[in-house]
């Protein structure tokens, strides 16, 4: 878990490690140069599982990320970030998947998007297979990445680029990978992703031309022209969502397209509680 000013989100983050179905885990907590403290507000949460690392420096998500993956003891790594939450049973299922199928490289899970206030808004677009997730590779990989849960000998394979593109590295390494290696996704929701209230119009626009890049090194002619079609696509319902925006409605958030059953939504806030609840245990 790279951390960089994580503020209040990263205690309930931690805490959801916390509480998982299976002990046998090591969070790694890498602070990437913050100056909010927050890594000072997880330090009553003693557990010889939880190790904090700080060198005041600010390298980056990918760099952090591979120095965590050369820091790891375990067969397995796994990816959390700071202002998620992982549901109680999320580590074990992936593990169960990957040992049920020894062919699989990397698993992530289905989301739930929430907002600031930890509120549900949407559940995000997924795949289940190998197949179905790279159907489209023009469309992006619908792994999120702060769910993947890989071997740990697919990690040092592949590792991260470094420094890494603009909010794309979870699309570069597996533009890079997936023609050898092998994708798949649980088929419960087992995590709660934040996501933010408002667009950054310009954050959007150069994270989707940052991709738009990468895949054009990767693809041939045919499937370059399939990826600029969604990148303009995508820009243009970006724009229409910052006008909206703009004018005072929500506009067409990304995260709803998969409506959340009224169940989930209750499940989300026992698991919310519950949080709340421990975190109160540990003042």
């Amino acid at each position: 878990m790279p951390i960089y000013n994580a503020g209040r989100y990263l205690r309930p983050a931690v805490i959801s490690i916390l509480q998982q179905t299976i002990a046998d885990w090591e969070l790694i907590v890498i602070d990437d140069g913050s100056s909010d403290g927050a890594a000072d507000g997880i330090g009553d949460l003693r557990d010889e599982r939880i190790r904090v690392l700080r060198d005041g420096l600010n390298k980056g998500l990918a760099a952090r990320l591979n120095e965590a993956i050369d820091l790891a003891r375990g067969s397995f790594f796994a990816r959390m970030d700071q202002d998620d939450i992982s549901y109680p049973g999320r580590l074990a299922a992936q593990l169960a998947m990957l040992e049920r199928n020894p062919e699989i490289d990397l698993c992530a899970v289905r989301c739930m998007a929430i907002d600031a206030d930890d509120e549900p808004v949407g559940a995000m677009p997924y795949a289940l297979t190998h197949e179905a997730l790279c159907a489209k590779p023009w469309r992006g990989f619908y792994l999120p990445h702060p769910t993947w849960f890989g071997r740990m000998e697919w990690f040092r394979r592949h590792r991260y680029a470094s420094p890494g593109p603009y909010f794309c590295e979870d699309q570069e390494l597996l533009l890079r990978s997936y023609r050898v290696s092998h994708f798949a996704c649980t088929p419960e929701i087992l995590f709660a992703y934040r996501v933010r209230n408002r667009i950054n119009w310009g954050k959007s626009v150069r994270t989707r031309n940052t991709l738009l890049g990468l895949q054009l090194r990767h693809f041939d002619f045919r499937y370059g022209l399939y990826a600029a079609a969604v990148f303009v696509g995508r820009i243009a319902m970006d724009a229409l969502n910052a006008l909206a925006q703009n004018l005072g409605s929500r506009g067409f958030h990304r995260h709803s397209a998969v409506a959340i059953k009224t169940d989930e939504k209750l499940r989300w806030r026992e698991i919310s509680n519950q949080l709340a609840l421990t975190g109160k245990r540990f003042e």
